[in-house]
């Protein structure tokens, strides 16, 4: 496996999936990150396939001394700050100089929280095997290796009523939400996972849309604090009704660009339900069409 790796994503959804197939991780906000104990080094790197190796020194050296070799492992940097998750924090850490960073590192140093085990130092590329094994794999490397916190893996259950309680009582601590991942799933590059946040419920402003109107396939939207967002591929129904409208307005305003999306404009219409996550992350969820 060559660096960098194009990583498995998840897809916001509004609830917990539930059933026997599922399992669930609590969702750290910190810095997607991959770490790579090669032979000699380890190298870090982003969720954009960016190294960023300099800014997290601290925990390529934790994985040199404690992983080992050939072995390649996804998951989050995450720095605490007062106890808990502290977003902030990490952010500082991945926008500094690798000087800056490493002041930065003797005062909250970061931590590296481990949910899949790519590359197995004896059983090479693992990514084809499903996530039940993989997980296993990767609680037997950290055991045999006798892994310790800076480096630690996510825990896990099967049980949807723990990670609701997950979901409930950890927010405070920087929990933003749950990854729900098939057992049986293979490791692969796009959204193959869900997720469930905290989000609001709140009343936003149809401003465009991407697609044709006869057939949207999302929502440009200004939200209550008049942050414009694009919102997530919409449902067929919701679409259906989206386009009656739109379809109702004639041509389009004018076509610019949002979060590298080319959309149309609209005037003002009616407004539309979305679930707005309560996190750093702009997902933006439509869920119903308001005709008053």
């Amino acid at each position: 496996m060559d660096f960098p790796v194009d990583v498995a994503l998840a897809e916001f959804v509004p609830t917990l999936p539930v059933g026997t197939n599922w399992r669930y991780e609590p969702k750290f906000d910190g810095h997607r990150t991959v770490m790579w104990r090669e032979e000699s080094t380890v190298r870090l790197q982003s969720r954009s396939g960016r190294d960023v190796t300099p800014v997290w020194m601290d925990l390529a050296l934790a994985g040199l001394d404690m992983l080992p070799p050939t072995t390649v492992l996804d998951g989050e940097a995450v720095i605490y700050a007062n106890g808990k998750i502290d977003f902030a924090a990490a952010q500082s850490r991945a926008a500094s100089t690798p000087v800056r960073a490493r002041l930065l590192a003797e005062d909250l140093p970061a931590h590296f929280a481990a949910w899949d085990i790519l590359v197995h130092p004896d059983l090479g590329d693992v990514r084809a095997r499903p996530y039940d094994a993989r997980r296993a794999l990767l609680l037997d490397l950290f055991q045999e290796y006798d892994v310790q916190p800076p480096i630690q893996a996510v825990p896990m259950t099967d049980d949807p009523d723990v990670a609701m309680t997950w979901y409930q009582q950890l927010q405070e601590q920087g929990v933003e939400g749950i990854v729900c991942k098939p057992a049986t799933s293979v490791y692969r590059a796009g959204r193959i996972w869900k997720k469930v946040r905290h989000a609001d419920t709140v009343d936003a402003e149809i401003v465009g849309y991407t697609g044709p109107a006869a057939r949207p396939r999302a929502l440009v939207v200004r939200l209550p604090g008049g942050r414009i967002a694009l919102t997530q591929t919409l449902r067929a129904p919701l679409a259906a009704q989206v386009s009656a409208y739109l379809v109702a307005r004639g041509s389009s305003l004018s076509a610019r660009t949002l979060a590298g999306e080319t959309y149309h404009t609209t005037g003002p219409g009616p407004a539309v339900e979305v679930l707005a996550g309560t996190t750093r992350h702009a997902v933006v969820t439509a869920t119903r069409l308001r005709n008053s």
